[in-house]
């Protein structure tokens, strides 16, 4: 079974200089899905984002043009219930992790709201950096596809269980 989590960075080390930071990360990037090669070329795509426990990264609404890579620490996805200010967490996910995937190919807005837990480093891949990337990198772009599809797979089949649970 392939896992949810992408096994993201190793032996990454902060610093306090954050465009230093922001390149070692990039530099040490290797989820399960991407060769060697592929580093240099989706490193030049992908935004640096340090946030901080409990800011909201976007709101359930918010319009969708980004996914997360988490890098390190914690975020709390929640979904509006039909009773006003009431929300569900529909997941806690942390380093390795993507969110906001769907924003990939559709031009829809959120689904959810994702808050930090925790202080939090990710990587933003932009739905204009990703088309430039199927441009440019066609068959490391149906590779990244490929990931993002293992991922959403085993979310669904564990909620699927979870739904099971319940009856």
């Amino acid at each position: 079974m392939v896992p949810e989590s992408f096994g993201v960075l190793s032996g990454v080390v902060m610093t306090h200089d954050s465009e230093c930071f922001c390149e070692r990360l990039k530099g040490e990037l290797s989820f399960y899905f991407l060769r060697q090669e592929d580093s240099p070329i989706i490193s030049e795509l992908l935004e640096c984002r340090k946030v901080a426990a409990g800011e909201v990264l976007w709101r359930e609404g918010d319009a969708c043009d980004c996914l997360a890579f988490i890098v390190s620490g914690r975020l709390e996805i929640r979904k509006q219930t039909e009773f006003p200010g009431k929300d569900v967490i529909v997941g806690i996910y942390g380093k390795g992790s993507i969110v906001g995937e769907l924003c990939l190919l559709s031009g829809h807005e959120r689904f959810v709201t994702v808050a930090a837990l925790e202080d939090a480093d990710l990587l933003l891949l932009s739905r204009e950096n990703f088309q430039r990337l199927t441009r440019q990198a066609p068959e490391l772009s149906v590779r990244l596809l490929q990931g993002v599809l293992l991922a959403v797979s085993t979310r669904l089949g564990k909620s699927f269980e979870r739904l099971a649970s319940v009856f």
